[in-house]
């Protein structure tokens, strides 16, 4: 089974290729694919990581929730963003209107973005946790795309 926080990263990915390129029903579906493509993985590994990317089985097969907001979320979120940041490898920094961090962080944490392990929010400060610097770097940009700051 592969360890580490990149091979899991990389494992979610290729998750969601499958479940978008073709019909998966079963987990044992899934964990075949999976080994078809040299990753060699347990029902429960599967169950959680099918959790963690959002994957919910619709009728007879498995689909990951689209993770694009809507126009309004965008307009809403980019009125109460005021500024991105990285704080080490791990840990990006979301700056925003005072009294709004709590309420942006909830959507963050119910937007089923895989590079999310976690948010802390407190007045005008949300810290969202990454798993390395690869995830980070991602979360940063669709931020950057999705939550465009509002220049003052």
């Amino acid at each position: 089974m592969p360890t580490g926080t990149d091979s899991m990263a990389r494992r979610h990915e290729v998750i969601a290729d499958i479940i978008a390129g073709q019909t998966v029903g079963s987990q044992a579906q899934l964990g075949r694919l999976l080994a078809e493509r040299g990753i060699r993985v347990t029902q429960s590994c599967i169950s959680r990581d099918l959790s963690v990317i959002g994957a919910v089985k619709r009728g007879r097969a498995y689909s990951v929730a689209s993770s694009d907001i809507s126009e309004g979320d965008r307009q809403t979120l980019a009125t109460y963003v005021r500024g991105l940041a990285n704080a080490g490898p791990n840990l990006a920094i979301v700056r925003t209107a005072t009294g709004a961090a709590q309420r942006i962080a909830l959507f963050l944490d119910r937007c089923g973005w895989p590079e999310i392990v976690a948010t802390v929010a407190g007045d005008d400060t949300i810290f969202v946790a990454t798993r390395n610097r690869d995830e980070q770097q991602v979360l940063l940009a669709r931020l950057r795309r999705e939550m465009a700051p509002v220049s003052s």
